[in-house]
């Protein structure tokens, strides 16, 4: 029982922490509520468009460091599931995924967050630092292909489920889990980008 229970306590305590919007904090301190501006979306793309470099950086930052700390907190319970040689920490990956979800739908501004990106990929990389920079190689590939940050996003998240199959990165079938909801979130929250990338409206990045 104290084995459930603990995941359980990570993931809330995963949730509470990522609900703390950087974005949406950001904007306040700029005077702007940033989810009444652009795309409307609480996280760095929009942040960058509406509010400059230097707010953006404070959002990319602080999306990073809250998934870091969740997943810091995930380890400190220390549940770990093993299946034959691979071993995956159970509670990283539900404090992770609180965080993302908190993110995306945080309790302090209503439930109106961003869409999760930035944070997930901070829990990837402490997961596994190189199935997160493969994602970050895909992601980097389609964007200056294509120039579409939510393309690049949304492949990307793909890609990482994707080798998350592959046995010789040794993961557990919760990592698994884990990828395949990360990319429903992730997707889910970019269907809009999707549809205006197949109606040609959505806004490219500039260089």
């Amino acid at each position: 029982m104290i084995d459930i229970l603990v995941p359980i306590a990570a993931l809330a305590m995963g949730y509470l922490l990522g609900s703390l919007n950087t974005a949406v904090i950001v904007g306040k301190i700029y005077g702007k509520d940033i989810r009444s501006h652009g795309s409307q979306s609480a996280g760095l793309t929009n942040t960058l468009r509406v509010l400059g470099k230097s707010a953006a950086t404070f959002v990319l930052v602080g999306d990073i460091i809250k998934g870091v700390i969740a997943c810091y907190i995930g380890l400190f319970l220390d549940v770990n599931f093993y299946s034959g040689e691979a071993k995956d920490s159970l509670c990283l990956l539900t404090a992770g995924a609180g965080a993302v979800i908190g993110h995306n739908w945080p309790v302090y501004f209503r439930f109106e967050g961003g869409k999760g990106a930035l944070t997930a990929v901070s829990v990837v990389f402490m997961a596994d630092w190189f199935i997160a920079l493969l994602g970050l190689g895909f992601f980097v590939i389609i964007v200056v292909l294509t120039r579409y940050v939510s393309l690049g996003t949304v492949c990307a998240t793909l890609g990482i489920v994707a080798i998350s199959f592959i046995p010789v990165f040794g993961h557990s079938v919760y990592f698994n889990i884990f990828a395949f909801l990360m990319a429903i979130m992730v997707i889910f929250r970019h269907r809009k980008n999707i549809q205006r990338i197949l109606s040609g409206t959505e806004n490219k990045l500039t260089f």
